[in-house]
């Protein structure tokens, strides 16, 4: 099925990490300079495209009024290496690609696109260790991102403890999913851990406190898109407005 939409490709050459970053940039069918919109990043940008059809889905809703207004953003990796080096606080580039991120990504963003320059309007999405990094970068910077979503967030000690080093995670809108069957997560990296424990005790620091928090443990859910695909749209019409 031809898409509706239209994609576009837009290079940084990024000062922070010395190289070349590709933003894909989604735009709605109905897209018009004379509106507003919202801007959903997605890490591992590539694989929302393909596995989890964001496009797709881009399409249908906006054409069923169930989305507002949104331009999706894919930013992508070079391979599991480099995914780590980025996206984890122990990463040797995560302070790097942070700064990438908010400095060069969304001024680049709200100079191209009519966005509304608000933190609510500003969605992070990501799964595992992407997810991970879009929730430590919104509890750092939440006046720049005020939305995420996390689709089976790889949670350990160090990321735990960035999140409750944050000052105020009741201020974001946050859309957390795992699997039930994640006790047993087959990660990229070829280990097999217990995500679905660290997954609980995260959400319930989250939940204390953030009437905007969304929880939710899809039935037989395992850590790959298959799932994560299956729930894209509650992700989108819960989070999005």
């Amino acid at each position: 099925m031809a898409r509706k939409g239209k994609m576009i490709d837009k290079e940084i050459e990024s000062k922070y990490l010395d190289e070349t970053k590709v933003l894909k940039i989604y735009y709605p069918e109905s897209f018009s300079d004379l509106y507003k919109y919202n801007i959903c990043i997605m890490f591992d940008g590539d694989d929302y495209y393909q596995m989890g059809r964001i496009a797709t889905y881009s399409d249908r809703l906006h054409e069923d009024y169930e989305l507002t207004n949104t331009i999706f953003v894919g930013i992508h990796y070079k391979d599991a290496e480099d995914r780590r080096r980025k996206y984890h606080p122990n990463g040797n580039e995560y302070d790097a690609f942070t700064k990438f991120v908010v400095k060069e990504v969304v001024p680049l963003l709200d100079d191209l696109l009519p966005t509304y320059h608000m933190g609510k309007s500003r969605i992070l999405m990501g799964d595992s260790l992407a997810g991970s990094f879009s929730l430590l970068t919104a509890l750092r910077y939440p006046n720049t991102f005020g939305k995420v979503i996390l689709q089976s967030p790889f949670i350990d000690e160090d990321v735990m403890e960035q999140v409750k080093q944050a000052k105020d995670h009741a201020a974001l809108d946050i859309y957390h999913t795992i699997g039930e069957k994640e006790n047993e997560a087959k990660l990229t990296d070829g280990r097999t851990v217990d995500q679905l424990t660290p997954n609980r005790e995260l959400r319930d620091f989250l939940d204390a406190g953030n009437s905007n928090y969304f929880y939710y443990e899809l039935e037989d859910g395992e850590h790959t898109w298959k799932y994560w695909q299956k729930d894209m749209i509650r992700a989108l019409t819960t989070t999005i407005d």
